[in-house]
C-alpha cells in the first residue's frame, strides 16, 4: 500500500466576518444573474477561456481523487451537426412516445421541444463523460468510486466558471445518450453525463419567467 504524502496547507485564506458576509452576498447576487439559455449567438469564444474553465472544473473534489471525468470540447461544425441530428431523433421519440404526461407537464413552463438548433449555433459543445474506471499504462483497470457524485460536482463548477467569464450555458441531456460515444469516438467505459452548450446569448435571447425556491424550502438548520 502506498504511504500518503502530505504538505502544508498554504493556499487557504481567511476573511473577517464582515468581509465574509459581503463576499457571500456578492457571490449570491452574481449567481442569481446566471440563467440557462436556449438562444445562442454564433460569435466565437477564445479557446483559452474554455481551457481555463475546464481546468477550474478539474479542481473539483472526487472519490479517492481519481477524477473520473473526461471533457470532449466540440467546435467542429460537422460534428456538431451529427450530434444535433442524433439528439433530435432521441428527443422526438421522448416528446412524442416515451415521456409520461406528468413529465411533459413539468417541462411545459420551460417551452422545450425536440428541436435543438443551439447544438449547431453555439460555438462550443462540451460533452462530459463519467468514467467507471481508469486505465494504467500497462492496460490494467483502476476502479473509480463515487463517479456520479464526483462528475456532478465538477459539472457544477464548470457551469459556474462559464458564468463567471461572461458566457452562458445550457445543460442538455438527450435520453439515451449512447450515440455520443460513437460520434465522438469514446470508449464504452465512458458514460455520457451531459452536453453543456456554451457561448454568448443571442441578441434576442429570452428565458422562462421562473423562480427559485426560498431558503426555508431548500435548507434545514438543526
Amino acid at each position: 500500500m502506498t504511504e500518503p504524502l502530505f504538505m502544508p496547507l498554504t493556499s487557504y485564506q481567511e476573511y473577517p466576518h464582515e468581509e465574509m458576509r459581503q463576499r457571500a452576498a456578492a457571490f449570491l447576487a452574481e449567481m442569481q444573474r446566471r440563467r440557462t439559455v436556449r438562444h445562442f449567438s454564433n460569435r466565437p469564444v477564445p479557446r483559452e477561456v474554455i481551457e481555463s474553465c475546464l481546468l477550474a472544473s478539474g479542481t473539483a473534489p472526487s472519490g479517492a481523487n481519481l477524477q473520473p471525468w473526461h471533457f470532449v470540447v466540440v467546435s467542429d461544425p460537422t460534428i456538431k451537426c451529427r450530434i444535433r441530428e442524433a439528439a433530435e431523433k432521441e428527443e422526438y421519440d421522448f416528446y412524442h412516445r416515451r415521456a409520461p404526461q406528468e413529465w411533459l407537464d413539468a417541462l411545459a413552463p420551460l417551452g422545450t421541444d425536440e428541436y435543438k438548433p443551439y447544438l449547431e449555433t453555439a460555438p462550443y459543445l462540451i460533452v462530459i463523460f463519467a468514467l467507471s474506471h481508469g486505465l494504467l499504462p500497462d492496460g490494467r483497470k483502476v476502479k473509480h468510486y463515487y463517479v456520479t457524485e464526483s462528475v456532478g460536482i465538477a459539472t457544477g463548477m464548470l457551469i459556474t466558471a462559464i458564468h463567471q467569464v461572461g458566457l452562458v450555458s445550457l445543460t442538455h441531456t438527450p435520453s439515451p445518450m449512447g450515440f455520443l460515444n460513437q460520434v465522438l469516438g469514446r470508449p464504452s467505459h465512458e458514460k455520457p453525463f451531459l452536453i453543456l452548450v456554451v457561448g454568448y446569448p443571442a441578441e434576442d435571447a429570452v428565458v422562462p419567467d421562473i423562480d427559485k425556491k426560498p431558503l426555508e424550502e431548500i435548507a434545514t438548520f438543526l
